[in-house]
């Protein structure tokens, strides 16, 4: 029994390598290997029973309200006011306009908690200004789609969000811990970019010069993100409301705004929802596969067997830890974020007890080493986007400008180690 279990790792990593699809790749798998060692009634009970539990979890209901702020926001304009206003307050820097996309990709992290829509949103607006400003497109297109991966480590993050939902570990808790490390993170990719470029301008020129006048106007434009911001983040702190209550108090929240600021049609609502609709259903995907895939590997045994074997070890905590980024760094090759958890917490999180690891400081670091996998190829989901997006940019060139950044991830893991 346990070596169907393992057998069936196998075809779902061969699937995952020859380019499946995360969710059919995972679903097949688990409706196949079920079938043979339960029966057709139990898989196909045992997939409704997941189906139900998955699409009526009160906690994951927050992760589509979220991803929908963030495509309202972008779609209303207010992204683009966002990053005006960075942009008068930093862009006299050297490589100025580079470090304002940087943090306005950060702020728009913040809200939308979602790294492709985060990547995608900030590619349109900042692309076309960097490049007619004349920055080099390796650093450029590097910063932005490195930069997007902020949105799953600064809270509210939907990364974040899974783990806790996948381990019943407190969400509010794992925002408040990812808050320092999207500091940090955001702080070294300014830093990284302003010296790149002052040892070599040619990356990227300094900035428009703008008078205080112009500065504090435009911090007008800002105003609607703040106080959405202050609401949703606030709330979930003061212990005010849940992540989800707070989730939908936002999306409320976005929509008063759009409409005071002029900005609310039906059209930008329109496409907001048809987006975030897509991301979700992707989302619930995966989810609902991987639990079937959780369960096809626990009624074998291999899970157990698995963790078994790994505590029979006596690997030491820190060893521990670093046969896990290994493992992350491989799997995130070939799976997204929730498809590199769903397959791995599983598993992990047993040990993670075992070895007497905070689950919240674990979390932070799966989330991270999430972080790497949306930039490691061959998959890369972020460089996709980012190419989708400026497709007159090589993908290998957009590859070399994550590795540094992609460098600043491992400096933050073993900070924290």
């Amino acid at each position: 029994m346990v070596s169907i279990g393992f057998y069936g790792l196998a075809c779902m990593i061969f699937l995952l390598v020859m380019g499946v699809p995360v969710t059919f790749a995972l679903g097949a798998v688990a409706a196949v290997g079920l079938t043979l060692v339960a029966g057709l009634d139990s898989m196909l009970q045992q997939t409704i029973m997941v189906a139900m539990q998955t699409g009526t979890d009160f906690i994951l209901l927050c992760i589509p309200l979220f991803v929908f702020m963030g495509k309202m926001v972008f779609h209303t304009g207010i992204a683009r006011d966002l990053f005006t206003c960075i942009e008068r307050w930093l862009g006299r820097l050297q490589g100025g306009l580079l470090i304002s996309s940087v943090v306005t990709c950060a702020c728009f992290g913040a809200i939308t908690g979602s790294s492709s829509a985060s990547v995608a949103t900030m590619a349109g607006i900042l692309r076309p200004e960097l490049k007619r400003y004349k920055y080099d497109d390796k650093l450029s297109t590097g910063a932005i789609t490195s930069a997007g991966t902020l949105a799953i480590l600064i809270p509210p993050s939907a990364g974040f969000i899974f783990y806790g939902v996948l381990t019943d570990t407190s969400v509010g808790r794992l925002f408040l811990a990812g808050i320092i490390p999207g500091l940090i993170s955001t702080a070294l990719y300014c830093i990284y970019c302003w010296l790149s470029c002052k040892i070599n301008p040619s990356l990227g020129p300094i900035g428009q010069s703008y008078s205080w006048k112009e500065r504090i106007v435009s911090l007008k434009g800002t105003w609607g993100l703040l106080v959405l911001f202050g609401i949703v983040i606030g709330g979930i702190y003061g212990g005010f409301c849940t992540p989800t209550e707070a989730s939908g108090i936002g999306v409320v929240g976005v929509l008063i705004i759009s409409a005071v600021q002029k900005k609310l049609t039906w059209a930008n609502t329109k496409k907001a929802m048809i987006e975030t609709a897509y991301v979700a259903a992707m989302i619930y995907g995966i989810i609902l596969t991987g639990y079937l895939m959780a369960r096809f590997l626990a009624i074998t045994g291999a899970s157990q067997a698995l963790v078994d074997w790994v505590a029979a070890l006596n690997l030491s905590p820190y060893t521990f830890l670093l046969t896990v980024g290994i493992i992350y760094l491989i799997l995130g090759t070939m799976l997204d974020m929730f498809g590199l958890l769903i397959l791995t917490i599983p598993f992990l999180f047993p040990l993670v007890r075992h070895f007497g690891i905070d689950p919240v400081w674990f979390g932070v670091f799966a989330v991270i080493m999430s972080e790497v996998g949306l930039l490691s190829p061959p998959v890369g989901v972020n460089v996709f986007v980012m190419h989708d997006a400026a497709p007159d940019v090589p993908m290998k060139t957009i590859f070399q400008g994550v590795l540094p950044f992609m460098c600043r991830s491992h400096f933050i893991i073993l900070e924290k180690i």
